[in-house]
């Protein structure tokens, strides 16, 4: 035996050589898995070197590599050269939030639509450049950034919502979703640390798994993040950005105040992160005449701001609008040409011609009074005493009191006619103590369904 197979020998991962069978690769292969799988091995520890393995269990170092190949293939650990074999992020189950193919058979109260029933205005813009005779200028090829009178628009939409930028900071991409994909592949790197919220966007927890980013959970009350956990956990990793909601916390749906913005900012600064600020509902306050100063004018040379108009004007017409301080130029350009996410002209002018022609400010307003009448509608079966379920919102924040596999809970959901989503999708520690549903009242397709919608979802879990 090699001498530094003695009990005591520090190893992450420590499999026990009395208990193998062979084969021994496959063995170990199952050992690793079920360790990080249990959480016994978390997210972002480092494993040992193969050949220090090799020699600890006195196996020759081709049966180690083939272990690690295996559990590379699924995902579980990842390589960095230089640097060594790390457990994955969130490796043990997938949260990605999908479109189920056949909508007609039952009431969607998952899918964030954003009344896409009111789109009145969005079909008159794109009768309106049809009209003009324009339609072939946006089916050629264009700047993959937007067209200036675009982005100027864009500046101006986002000037109505408290965000303060110009053309020459700001690009176009297809969408909030491949706009945050822009950006953790151009300014952030396999093995990186980014701070969020325990509850966070499923999408976002999804695409840090595939890129091998851990993700660093931070407590929050019910004005969201708190700021001292995110200093103390700053001091204790090598956390490189942040990554928030303050609009409206998806899923939980809290407005974050202004005071607790400064003092995220604060800390944010002192710590030197990177904030990618995601806005999906800053237009819910514009829409009050309240306006919130966004983080990204607190601090905008460490934040990268991204207004997705899909909630507010609508879901089908797919782009963005990205907000970059100047030293991330390069690389925010080199990401969009290189991962060539090609944002669609004529998407981009169907939101510009909303924009100027000031029918993006009535489509929110009318937006607005269906969140009124949908929250109203919300709390006639689930009563709160809750701020954030109170305030006209997409989604609801919903308690349960079962502890069931989230899986079995939705099936069962669905089988009854209603398609939401558990907590468990959004978390981003293994295990949490208390369980939720996100329920979306935005996306039934009228009242009369999310009624419909809302009842069946009381009665099951008056029953479970």
């Amino acid at each position: 035996m090699p001498i530094n197979t003695f009990d005591d020998y520090p190893l992450a991962w420590k499999p026990s050589r009395d208990k193998l069978k062979p084969p021994l690769y496959r063995s170990l292969a199952k050992d690793l898995e079920e360790k990080i799988r249990t959480g016994q091995l978390k997210p972002g520890t480092k494993l040992p070197p193969q050949r220090e393995i090799a020699d600890y269990l006195d196996l020759n170092y081709s049966s180690i590599t083939e272990v690690y190949n295996i559990c590379k293939e699924k995902g579980l650990i990842y390589g960095v050269t230089g640097k060594g074999t790390f457990v994955s992020a969130h490796p043990t189950s997938d949260s990605t939030l999908f479109v189920a193919d056949d909508t007609n058979s039952w009431i969607d109260l998952g899918a964030l639509n954003g009344f896409s029933e009111y789109s009145e205005y969005t079909e008159k813009a794109a009768r309106t450049i049809m009209e003009r005779g324009q339609l072939r200028r946006f089916l050629e090829y264009s700047n993959p950034n937007g067209q200036p009178h675009q982005l100027a628009a864009g500046v101006r939409w986002m000037e109505q919502l408290g965000i303060h930028t110009d053309i020459a900071h700001t690009t176009i991409v297809t969408g909030a979703q491949n706009g945050l994909t822009v950006v953790l592949l151009s300014l952030f790197s396999p093995g990186d640390k980014i701070a969020t919220d325990q509850y966070t966007y499923a999408n976002f927890i999804e695409l840090t798994k595939l890129m091998q980013i851990t993700l660093v959970p931070i407590d929050g009350d019910r004005d969201g993040m708190l700021p001292e956990d995110l200093c103390r956990k700053c001091s204790g990793n090598q956390i490189k950005g942040i990554y928030l909601v303050p609009s409206s916390t998806n899923p939980i749906g809290i407005s974050i105040p202004l005071k607790r913005r400064q003092e995220l900012a604060e800390v944010i600064r002192n710590k030197k992160l990177l904030l990618i600020e995601d806005d999906i509902a800053s237009w819910l306050a514009a829409a009050e005449g309240h306006v919130i100063p966004s983080i990204h004018d607190l601090i905008p040379e460490q934040c990268v701001y991204i207004c997705g108009v899909s909630k507010s004007l609508c879901p089908g017409v797919r782009i963005a609008y990205l907000v970059f301080p100047e030293q991330y130029r390069k690389q925010i350009f080199h990401g969009i040409f290189n991962i060539n996410i090609k944002t669609s002209a004529l998407d981009a002018e169907i939101i510009t011609e909303l924009i100027l022609s000031g029918d993006a400010y009535r489509q929110v307003k009318k937006k607005y009074r269906a969140c009124e009448v949908a929250t109203k509608l919300y709390l006639d079966y689930f009563p709160s005493e809750s701020e954030a379920d109170c305030q006209p919102n997409f989604y609801k924040w919903l308690p349960i009191a079962s502890r069931r596999p989230y899986e079995e809970i939705e099936e069962e959901l669905m089988n009854r006619g209603v398609h939401v989503y558990h907590s468990d999708r959004f978390s981003v520690l293994k295990e949490q103590e208390k369980r939720y549903l996100r329920v979306s009242i935005s996306s039934a397709g009228s009242m009369a369904n999310l009624k419909k919608g809302l009842a069946i979802l009381k009665e099951y879990l008056s029953e479970i």
